[in-house]
């Protein structure tokens, strides 16, 4: 992650949270810290970079930004083909096939493709207003018979 962060001249924070992630040393363009709401926090950036777990996809999708993903489970891979389908971020990385390069790469071409952004952008505005859990609250008083 430092590696493609100072080959793609970008700064960067790293969320470190449950998964272990420990930082000694970072260079001056790059923040740590162990946790941050991900609704607060993502559409303050350019872009974000996560493993594609629905939640986390979900609110990189609100967030109207473009979004990388280096899948290693699950269905991360599923998440991270369907970003690129949409055109809401590069190709996924699978963790395997990861480099420096590789993520430089998808770093530069998401914080820099304008089509991609107004399309990441137009997404998150739709989700935003789609009100979802209205909507699923009616569908369950629907079925059960309530007013």
């Amino acid at each position: 992650m430092l590696d493609a962060l100072a080959q793609s001249g970008q700064r960067g924070l790293l969320l470190t949270g449950w998964g272990g992630l420990r930082t000694t040393q970072v260079p001056i363009n790059v923040f740590v810290v162990d946790a941050a709401p991900h609704q607060w926090l993502f559409p303050r950036m350019a872009a974000v970079i996560h493993h594609g777990g629905a939640g986390t996809t979900a609110e990189g999708l609100r967030a109207g930004i473009p979004t990388i993903i280096v899948p290693f489970a699950f269905d991360q891979h599923f998440w991270g083909a369907r970003i690129h389908a949409m055109g809401l971020g590069p190709a996924p990385i699978p963790q395997k096939k990861l480099t420096a390069a590789k993520l430089a790469e998808a770093i530069r071409r998401a914080v820099n493709d304008q089509d991609m952004a107004r399309r990441a952008h137009a997404c998150g505005q739709a989700i935003s207003a789609e009100h979802g859990v209205e909507h699923a609250v009616n569908v369950v008083r629907h079925y059960l018979g309530a007013p």
